[in-house]
C-alpha cells in the first residue's frame, strides 16, 4: 500500500493498531522520532534495553519477553536494520522475536527505511520473509527515500500479508489522509528501484569506505572516543562513556566551539546519553572536516571539564 512516508506509516498504524495508555515495546537505543509516534498518541514507550558489549549491541531476549508478556502490551516497532546502531538483525533473531511476539498477542511494525544501505556483502533479513509465524504479525515499512536521498517527495510502502491486519492499516492510512501520492511519488520510487541499482552499489562502497575511514580515524586520534561495529546504514554510534556521560553537553560543546552538529544520544533511549550520532554520508572532504572538528571539540571539552 502506498503511503507518504514511514513515520506516518508507523504513527496512523499505532494509533489503529493500539487503544490510549496501552504499551508499544521497542528496543533501544533506537530511532527517536519512534517515541513521538507513540508518546504524541497517548501510548506507553515500553523500551527493552539492548545489551551493550565489546562495540556491538544484543537482544536481551529474556528482558524482551517480560515486556512482550505485560497484558498491556500489544505492539512491538522493530528497527531492520537498527537505526543508530548498525546492527543487521540475523533470521534466528528475527525468528526468535516474531514467536514471542506471536505467542503473547503482539502485532510488529518493522521499520525497514534502511534495508538497502548495507554495507557490500552484507544482506539484511526482512522479518515477514522469515516464517510464516512471522508474516502473519507484521506490518512492514519501506520506501526509497533514505537510500536514494529524495524524502522531499514523500513516497514509501507498507508490506501487510495478512488480510485482516493489512484491512486494519488501509483504514488507518485512510483515515489519516496519508494514503494518496502526489504527482512526483510514483514515478521517483519506479525509477529509484529500476534505475538505481548501479548507483547504489558505488553508493554502498563510498558509505562502507566512510565508516572505515571514521572508525580508524576515531580510534588512532580522538582518545576515550570508541565507534560501535555497523553493518548498515550511513550513521556511525561513537561510545563517548570514557569522557561524559552526557553526550548532550558534549554535543552542544562541539556544534558551539566547531559548527560539527551531531546528534545526542539521549533521544534514543537505552545507554543513548553516552553516546553520539555522526551522519557520513558525504564526500570524504567534507568527513575529514568534520573529524577533525569532532578531534578539536573532544579534545576543548576534556580540558574544559
Amino acid at each position: 500500500m502506498f503511503v507518504t512516508g514511514v513515520i506516518p506509516a508507523i504513527s496512523s498504524s499505532v494509533r489503529k493498531l493500539t487503544t490510549p495508555a496501552e504499551n508499544v515495546v521497542i528496543m533501544t537505543p533506537v530511532y527517536n522520532i519512534f517515541f513521538n509516534s507513540i508518546l504524541n498518541n497517548g501510548r506507553n514507550v515500553l523500551q527493552s534495553q539492548l545489551v551493550y558489549d565489546n562495540g556491538r549491541y544484543a537482544i536481551d531476549f529474556e528482558d524482551l519477553e517480560v515486556k512482550l508478556k505485560n497484558p498491556q502490551t500489544t505492539l512491538l516497532i522493530l528497527c531492520n536494520p537498527q537505526n543508530p546502531g548498525g546492527n543487521v538483525w540475523s533470521k534466528e533473531e528475527l525468528a526468535r522475536i516474531g514467536e514471542l511476539a506471536y505467542k503473547y498477542g503482539v502485532v510488529v511494525i518493522s521499520d525497514e527505511i534502511h534495508c538497502e544501505l548495507t554495507d557490500p556483502g552484507v544482506d539484511y533479513v526482512p522479518f515477514a520473509s522469515v516464517s510464516e509465524v512471522c508474516k502473519k504479525i507484521s506490518v512492514t515499512c519501506i520506501a526509497p527515500t533514505k537510500t536514494f536521498n529524495m524524502a522531499g517527495l514523500q513516497t514509501a510502502a507498507i508490506c501487510v500479508p495478512d488480510e485482516r491486519l493489512r484491512h486494519k492499516v488501509w483504514r488507518a492510512i485512510n483515515t489519516d489522509e496519508v494514503a494518496e501520492p502526489n504527482v512526483f511519488a510514483v514515478d521517483a520510487a519506479i525509477a529509484a528501484f529500476t534505475k538505481g541499482e548501479e548507483w547504489l552499489e558505488q553508493l554502498r562502497a563510498y558509505i562502507y569506505e566512510n565508516k572505515q575511514i571514521t572508525k580508524n580515524y576515531v580510534d588512532a586520534e580522538i582518545d576515550g572516543v570508541s565507534m560501535t561495529e555497523s553493518k548498515a546504514t550511513y550513521l556511525c554510534w561513537l561510545d563517548v562513556s570514557n569522557i561524559t556521560d552526557d553526550s548532550t553537553k558534549l554535543a552542544a560543546y562541539i556544534r558551539k566551539e566547531t559548527g560539527l552538529y551531531m546528534s545526542a544520544g539521549k533521544g534514543f533511549g537505552g545507554d543513548g546519553r553516552s553516546f553520539l550520532r555522526l551522519n557520513v554520508a558525504c564526500p570524504k572532504a567534507t568527513l575529514m572536516d568534520g573529524l577533525e572538528r569532532l578531534k578539536c571539540g573532544v579534545a576543548g571539552f576534556v580540558n574544559c571539564h
